[in-house]
C-alpha cells in the first residue's frame, strides 16, 4: 500500500519507540462542566488508543514524530463512525488543480446556519495507490459529503488524512469521513489542545451555533500520528512532505507539500480574497512562517479559506499585508498610550474594509492583537 515511509531513526518496525503518553491531567479546577470535559479528554485517549499503532508494523518514519504511547489496535471506534450524521445539503463542488489534486472551497465569511458550518476547505490526492486527505472540513455531514465527492472521482481508499490544524472547521468533519481504516496527522502542539479545557468548551458552542449538524452524537476525533517538526512518506507515485509551520496562526500548524505536483497544502496560514481569523495567533510569527513559505516559491498553494492560489507571492502577500498593518498599528497605538477603543477608532482600516469577513473578524483580531502585544509589554519582550 505505501511504497515507502523513510527514516532517520531506527526503524519502528523493529522496535518501536513511542514518545509522549496517553495520560490525562485531571480538572482540578472544580468548575462547572469540569467532570464532562475529564469525560471528554478519556474519550478522546480512548478513540486515539483505538488506532494508533495500526499502520506502525511496516513503516519508517522520517524527521521527528512523536506518537501517543497506547497499545495496538485494529479499527476506529465502531460505534462513533456508525454514529448518525446529520447530513449537509449546502453546494459543495469539487475543484480540479491539478492532475491528481482536487479540492472543494467553502463559502467566504465565519460559519453560519446559512452555510451550515462551510467555510473552510479541504483537498485530496489521488496517488494510485490510495488517497491522501488534507483537512476534514466542520461538520461530520460536511466530512460525509467529501467522503462522497471523493468516492465520485475515484475508488481509491483514503489512506492519510492530513489536519493542518485543530479548529473546529477544519476537523468536525473527520467523523463523518472516515470509515475506519485511515491514518490521521497532526502536528504533535495538537496534544496540548487536547488535553484542555477548549475542545469540551468549543463543542458545546458548536452543538449550539450549528445545530443540527453539530449535535450530541458529534465527536472529537484525535489524529493517531504526531509530527514535531517534519515527516515523509510517499504513496502510489507521489510524495508528501508534512512541515509543521506553528506557532502561527496555531501553535499545531502544519503544510503538507505534494510533490511532483508542486502543490503546497498550508492551512491556515493563508486566507485567499478575506479578512483572517486571528483567534490567539502569535502574529509576528504568523508573518515569519508565510515569509518561510515564500522561499519554497510553490507552483500552487492551496489556503485554508478561498480558492487555490496559481501567485502565491501575491495571494500570501494579502495575508501577510493584513497582518503587518495590524501588528504594526496596534503596537504603535499601545506604546503611544492609548486604550483599545481609542485605538480601534483611530487606525485606518479602509485598505481591508470592503474583504469578505471584514465586518466579523477585524475588530475580534484587533483586541487580540492588543493583547498580545500587551502581554508582550508586560513579559519585557521586544517589539517584534
Amino acid at each position: 500500500m505505501i511504497s515507502s515511509l523513510k527514516s532517520d531513526r531506527a526503524d519502528l518496525a523493529a522496535r518501536p519507540r513511542l514518545t509522549g503518553t496517553a495520560t490525562l491531567r485531571q480538572d482540578a479546577r472544580g468548575s462547572v462542566g469540569a467532570g464532562w470535559r475529564v469525560a471528554l479528554r478519556a474519550s478522546i485517549a480512548i478513540l486515539g488508543a483505538n488506532r494508533i499503532l495500526r499502520a506502525c508494523g511496516t513503516l519508517g518514519i522520517m524527521g521527528t514524530l512523536g506518537l501517543l504511547a497506547a497499545p495496538p489496535a485494529l479499527a476506529v471506534d465502531a460505534s462513533v463512525l456508525s454514529a448518525p450524521v446529520v447530513p449537509s445539503t449546502v453546494a459543495m463542488t469539487l475543484q480540479q488543480v491539478t492532475p491528481r489534486v482536487w479540492m472543494v472551497v467553502g463559502q467566504s465569511g465565519m460559519i453560519s446556519a446559512e452555510n451550515q458550518g462551510f467555510n473552510s476547505n479541504a483537498g485530496f490526492v489521488v496517488t494510485g495507490d490510495g488517497v491522501v486527505v488534507f483537512d476534514a472540513l466542520g461538520t461530520p455531514g460536511l466530512g460525509r459529503r467529501l467522503r462522497e465527492l471523493i468516492a465520485s472521482v475515484t475508488s481509491e481508499p483514503i489512506r492519510h488524512v492530513v489536519i493542518s490544524h485543530y479548529h473546529a472547521d477544519h476537523f468536525y468533519g473527520l467523523q463523518g469521513l472516515l470509515s475506519g481504516g485511515e491514518t490521521i496527522w497532526a502536528q504533535a502542539h495538537t496534544r496540548e489542545y487536547l488535553n484542555s479545557a477548549a475542545p469540551a468548551d468549543r463543542l458545546t458552542e458548536r452543538r449550539q451555533s450549528l445545530a443540527p449538524w453539530v449535535d450530541a452524537a458529534t465527536r472529537v476525533i484525535p489524529p493517531d500520528r504526531w509530527v514535531a517538526e517534519s515527516a515523509e512518506f510517499s504513496l502510489g507515485d507521489q510524495q508528501f512532505r508534512l512541515l509543521a509551520s506553528g506557532p502561527a496562526h496555531t501553535p499545531e500548524d502544519l503544510m503538507m507539500l505534494v510533490e511532483p505536483a508542486g502543490v503546497l497544502f498550508i492551512g491556515d496560514l493563508m486566507f485567499t480574497g478575506r479578512v483572517p481569523f486571528v483567534g490567539d495567533a502569535d502574529v509576528a510569527s504568523w508573518i515569519k512562517a508565510i515569509d518561510t513559505v515564500l522561499v519554497r516559491r510553490p507552483r500552487v498553494v492551496i489556503g485554508g479559506h478561498g480558492p487555490a492560489s496559481s501567485d502565491a507571492v501575491a495571494d500570501l502577500a494579502q495575508t501577510r499585508d493584513y497582518l503587518q498593518y495590524l501588528r504594526t498599528q496596534i503596537s504603535e497605538a499601545f506604546e503611544a498610550g492609548l486604550d483599545f477603543e481609542e485605538a480601534y477608532g483611530r487606525i485606518d482600516w479602509s485598505r481591508f474594509a470592503k474583504l469578505p469577513a471584514f465586518d466579523v473578524a477585524n475588530r475580534r483580531n484587533a483586541y487580540q492583537t492588543w493583547l498580545g502585544v500587551e502581554r508582550d509589554a508586560l513579559n519585557g519582550t521586544p517589539r517584534r
